[in-house]
């Protein structure tokens, strides 16, 4: 029996796998100079609006100017003369304060609404009350203030009268020290809690509803549902929310210069009315704006704590 050889063969080399997908078309000239005229637009108005007045504050804050005067170099004494003014340290805890108490209020009533509007009730119903909840933000702050302070006039408002009517004495709503900055408060969450309201709306319609339908069938109900399955996922719409909130909180100055103009005493002025009086009533330009750099470095402050605790406590899907 003769042996047979059997002829080797060589392994064909891998052929690369060709993309199915057309390539795509190449940058042209003509398109980046497209997308450069719709981004300037924003850019411009992010530049002069934005950049140029930031770098303006912190240009004249190094100045002394009364607008009548020639402008002359201070260097820092701007600064150090706002931190041993009383009037800003407590405009300064005045604005935390009302930042605090007024952010959580809103926060608490705008979440509470939506989760009841969220459940069972009829669509036309719902959509009333989202209406009737954000329009008080469509109305400025000062003419909602205005008639605010009427309503809470001690000698002949409403809110005194109906309390009247259960035996309550009138209470010094915007005249007492107590009672004003808690009049204030109330006054700004009722208008901006809209804003909350509807995004939170637009965060609960976004969970999707079979993972409410799971955790009913492992017996989650209620309460028990909402802080284990409803809050982990709201928690990304719920920063946006507090982000806004705070930022916005600290600039308040319609609500308490209308209804108290700061009063009384120091008890209702914030940082804001401190620029503006500073600003515009007293020609210093300079200090006013060395308080405007302090607020705005505040802001930044704040805000990028809140945005280093959400890595904790903000759960993206």
């Amino acid at each position: 029996m003769t042996n047979t050889q059997v002829p080797s063969v060589r392994p064909r080399a891998a052929t690369p796998a060709v993309d199915a997908s057309p390539p795509s078309p190449p940058r042209t000239r003509g398109t980046r100079l497209l997308a450069a005229l719709f981004l300037a637009p924003t850019v411009v108005g992010i530049v002069v609006f934005t950049v140029v007045p930031i770098v303006g504050s912190v240009v004249l804050s190094l100045f002394h100017w009364n607008v009548i005067d020639s402008p002359s170099f201070a260097g820092m004494a701007n600064y150090r003369e706002v931190f041993t003014d009383s009037t800003v340290r407590v405009s300064f805890l005045n604005t935390l304060v009302f930042m605090v108490f007024a952010v959580a209020a809103q926060l608490l009533i705008a979440l509470s609404l939506a989760l009841t509007l969220n459940g069972r009730m009829p669509i036309w119903l719902r959509s009333v009350f989202r209406s009737a909840f954000f329009f008080p933000l469509v109305l400025s702050a000062a003419s909602i203030s205005v008639v605010m302070k009427y309503l809470f006039n001690q000698d002949f408002g409403v809110v005194n009268w109906l309390i009247g009517l259960v035996g309550i004495a009138p209470v010094p709503w915007l005249t007492s020290e107590h009672a004003a900055l808690a009049t204030v408060i109330i006054v700004y969450v009722w208008q901006q809690f809209g804003f909350s309201f509807l995004l939170f709306i637009g965060g609960l319609n976004n969970i999707p509803k079979e993972v409410h339908e799971a955790a009913s069938l492992d017996g989650a109900t209620g309460l028990r549902k909402h802080l284990h399955i409803t809050l982990p996922l709201l928690s990304p719409t719920l920063l946006v929310a507090t982000v806004v909130g705070v930022i916005n909180a600290l600039q308040v100055f319609e609500q308490p210069y209308v209804l108290t103009n700061g009063g009384p005493g120091d008890s209702t002025r914030t940082v804001v009315m401190v620029i503006y009086e500073t600003a515009f009533e007293q020609l210093r330009f300079g200090e006013a704006s060395a308080v405007g750099v302090l607020l705005f470095v505040l802001i930044m402050a704040v805000t990028a704590l809140q945005f280093r605790l959400s890595r904790r406590f903000v759960h993206y899907q």
